[in-house]
This record gives C-alpha cells, structure tokens and sequence, in this order.
C-alpha cells in the first residue's frame, strides 16, 4: 500500500514514521526543503545563535522515502498529486500534513515565519540596531528578547494585550522580564497596526513610531493547497476533517497539524499539537488499511513554553482543553525548561523513527467530545 505524506514539519515527520510500524506500507515524505526545519528556533536563527535545521537523517526512519519537491495540486478521484515540476505521484492514502507558514504580511514589514524568511532577516537585523517587531504572541515575544539580548533597541507592539493566552501572573512575569531587556513593549488600546512605512510604524490611535526594520510575528496562515484542489477546507484554508483526521470529502485522505481542522474546531497551532496529531493521522490510516475503524484523535495540551532571551523564559502551565492556569514556571528554570522541550522534541522525532508507537505520552482533552456532540446537535 502506497501512503503520501505531504509536509516534513513536526506532523508529518511524526506521520510518516508512525506508518513504518506496517510492512505492507510503502511511506513517501514530499517536503519542499532536504532538511528539517526547527520552527522553536527561528527566532534564533535571526540573532544568529543556532542555525534552526535538523537533517532529516536524524529525525526520519529509514524506510520513509524523501522527495524535495512542492506538491501544485491533489487530485482526489485519481488519487494523483501533480507536483510544480509537472511531474505526478500517485498514492493510495494521503497525509496532508503541510503546516503553516507566513500570513500575508504588509509591505516594509519581514516576516519570521519560515526558514528562508528568517534566512532574509538575519542580514538585516545585523545591520540594524533599532527593530520594532509586531506580534503578541510566542514568536514575537522570543524574537523581541532574543534581539534586545543581543544589544539591539527593541520595540515590541503587541495589540491590546502583551500575549492574551497567558494568565495574568504569567503575563506580569513576562513583562518583567522583557523590561529587564530594555524592550519596550507597547500595548492596550489604539495599539494595533494601521500601516507600515520604511521608516515608520503607525497605530490605530496615532501614534507614529519610529523603525528602521519592522519584524512581522503577527500570526501564521496555511497553503492554500486543499482550496485550490477543490477539498472542503474552512476560511482560513484548513482541511476539515472528523474527529478521525479523514478529510470530510475522501477517506482516502487524512490531515494532521496547523492544516487541519478537526470538525471544523482545530487545535492551537503548534508542534504541541502537531506531534500529537500526526502519529494519530498515521493511525487513521493504517485502521483503514487494516479494514478497522479507526479512533478519534485527540489533544492533550500542557501550556505553552517561551524562551526570552538565552538566560529566561516562562512556562505557562495549562488545562488539557488549552485554559492556561495561574501557574507559571519563570526565570531562569522556565529557559532551561524551554530548551529541553525544544531539544526532547526533536528527539521524540528520532525516537519514533527508531520505534514508531512506543511512545505515546500525550492525554487527550476529555471536554472535546462532548463540545463537538453539542455543536453538531446530537443528543
């Protein structure tokens, strides 16, 4: 049986080597780059610190076939993948694992959601001693401390709210921490972006601020590869799916990661999610092989972890259902506790390459089912 998995981020890889459990399974990764891509690094790359790729010898099994190449178009009742180079491959069952990448950032801005983005930025940030980055969120957040640690003049414009899934008493703590930095952080009311201009970033309330390089860490959007295929996705390009990860439209085709939307409810995107719900995709697709019927998948979240700088950081410990809780873990415990997230990730990669299914550590959020019954209107 042949398995496609489209996508050699976090899920995908995690898919892929799930799969080599079966003998009777051909496995192929189609990923546009030869190497792996330590997304929890980016915003090392840019201070020039850490280099932010793996290669995938070490995460990938032996038996998953590496193809460099970007998938154009899925052809559903031929079950054909047309690549950008022309060329086709078929498949038997399909893994549409292709992650996220740079939303549509405004002109004057550079964005730091991929490899080659934050490769762009890395020269620039060297030449530039102020920077304004844009984004409340764990990227911007990292990128901010990890350039102010650097000795770069940092402006951090977050919205309303300086990173709203915190709780309050991580969020103290982590304005404290970027103060320390020398960040200044700009926040509440009138503080989201209007317009951007080579020299300038403006607010909603007026205000004009002075940046010579503006870093774009507002958000990420998916490829628009199921739209343009013609499969069921929701607004933001995601593939619906059941709770199963089968695309609503084909059960030869399964989703995992930030491009799937599970019942139309996805999860936060993240390699917290993606780690979990690709070897569950992989499950999917060997029940459906095997003629079983496959099970629900599920998230079990634990927080969310954010380096500030290489000497602090914070983790924000979590419910299951992803509701952060009043305890945090700061300073110099929450960096160490970062880089050992970031680290064991990358091992939990090679470790399922070795012994796909060993290892199935998560706990699934035991809230969702009911809340997807209750949406769907089933007793």
């Amino acid at each position: 049986m042949n398995v496609v998995v489209i996508g050699g981020g976090y899920a995908g890889v995690m898919a892929a080597n799930r799969l080599t459990r079966s003998d009777d399974v051909t496995v192929t990764l189609i990923n546009p780059r030869s190497v792996f891509v330590e997304r929890l690094r980016l915003h090392q790359l840019v201070r020039g610190n850490h280099e932010a790729v793996v290669d995938y010898r070490d995460v990938l099994a032996d038996r998953v076939r590496l193809r460099t190449a970007t998938v154009d178009r899925i052809d559903a009742p031929t079950r054909t993948l047309t690549l950008t180079d022309g060329a086709t491959v078929g498949y038997d069952y399909l893994i549409y694992a292709v992650g996220s990448g740079s939303p549509r950032a405004p002109e004057h801005t550079h964005p730091i959601a991929t490899l080659e983005d934050a490769r762009r930025l890395r020269p620039l940030v060297d030449a530039a001693s102020a920077v304004t980055v844009v984004g409340a969120g764990p990227t911007g957040l990292e990128t901010a401390a990890e350039l102010a640690e650097a000795g770069h003049t940092v402006t951090l414009v977050c919205g309303d709210v300086l990173n709203p899934y915190l709780h309050t008493n991580g969020r103290r703590s982590v304005a404290g921490q970027l103060a320390r930095l020398g960040v200044s952080v700009v926040d509440g009311p009138g503080a989201t972006v209007t317009a951007v201009t080579p020299a300038t970033v403006r607010l909603a309330d007026g205000r004009e601020l002075p940046s010579p390089l503006t870093v774009w860490a507002a958000g990420f959007s998916v490829p628009d590869l199921a739209t343009r295929s013609g499969l069921t996705t929701d607004d933001a390009g995601r593939l619906i799916t059941d709770e199963t990860l089968t695309s609503v439209d084909d059960p030869a085709i399964v989703a995992a990661g930030d491009a799937a939307a599970p019942s139309g409810r996805p999860y936060r995107m993240g390699c917290q999610s993606a780690v979990q719900l690709g070897p569950q995709a992989a499950e999917t697709v060997l029940s459906r092989i095997a003629g079983t019927t496959p099970a629900d998948a599920g998230v079990g979240f634990a927080g969310q972890c954010i380096s500030l700088g290489r000497r602090a950081g914070i983790f924000q410990f979590a419910r299951r259902d992803d509701r952060a809780l009043p305890l945090y873990l700061g300073g110099r415990p929450g960096a160490k506790l970062k880089e050992f997230v970031v680290l064991h990730t990358v091992k939990q990669l090679a470790d399922e390459a070795r012994r796909p299914g060993a290892r199935d550590m998560w706990t699934h959020d035991r809230n969702r089912a009911r809340a997807v019954t209750t949406a769907a209107g089933v007793a």
